[in-house]
């Protein structure tokens, strides 16, 4: 076979790279992980991001390994691998039992366009506060790296969770949204971060030892538009 030249062996490998989009994704967590990996498909936030707490696994049941709360805003968080598309979907079912209000606070989320690497989380959060009482809410948050550093873009007060329901969120170029059960909740916009990975998060503060009260017993993702490549070109000689 003809060798290439430098410039061809580099266009070659990035054309390669960019036609990779990973996704869709669909789990209902069958495994029992700590944390969650599922054949190297997730990254976790202490395992990579060291300053912020791992997902976990049982068979039906996505849940924080450690949503303490202390220190805050180290939410539990894990994030789908591989090369993503820029306009992403997500979309669980949430489980929330024992429902918890005044300073307790349960959170479920979904991470879009985000990215973990040592003492750096950085992305968009759309959160919903598994309650139904009146004291709900939906947020959407920027994380702009460092840990507790963070961002509010929307606060809305939604229609609560019960067991069972379905949250979905986007961002389809700055524009960011969040579904209960298909009806629209709330929406934001932000052009900071233009790619990065979607994933899910928890956050727990007020109470100890009710991390597997929550969580959320499937989810899938997918993505469209032209992925970042990745920095590992190969070159041929």
């Amino acid at each position: 076979m003809k060798r290439l030249g430098l410039g061809c062996a580099v266009t070659l490998a990035l054309v390669a790279s960019v036609s990779a989009l990973a996704g869709p994704y669909s789990t209902s967590f069958p495994l029992t992980e700590t944390p969650i990996s599922e054949g190297g498909n997730w990254i976790n936030g202490q395992t990579v991001g060291l300053d912020w707490k791992n997902v976990n696994t049982k068979p039906g049941l996505a849940y924080g390994a450690d949503a303490s709360g202390n220190p805050s805003y180290n939410d539990p968080t894990a994030l789908l691998t591989g090369s993503w598309g820029p306009d992403q979907t997500i979309q669980g079912t949430v489980y929330t039992v024992n429902q918890q209000t005044g300073s307790v606070y349960e959170e479920v989320e979904f991470r879009l366009r985000s990215n973990l690497s040592a003492h750096v989380n950085s992305g968009y959060e759309v959160n919903f506060r598994a309650t139904h009482d009146g004291s709900q809410y939906c947020e959407i948050v920027r994380w702009n790296g460092p840990l507790g550093n963070f961002t509010y873009i929307q606060h809305v007060t939604g229609p609560g969770l019960r067991n069972g329901d379905t949250v979905k969120a986007t961002i389809i170029g700055n524009v960011i949204t969040a579904y209960i059960n298909g009806v629209q909740v709330a929406q934001g916009t932000d052009s900071t971060f233009t790619s990065g990975n979607p994933g899910i998060g928890f956050y727990l503060h007020g109470l100890a030892n009710a991390n597997q009260d929550y969580g959320f017993t499937s989810i899938t993702a997918s993505s469209t538009g032209t992925p970042t490549p990745p920095l590992n070109l190969r070159i041929t000689p």
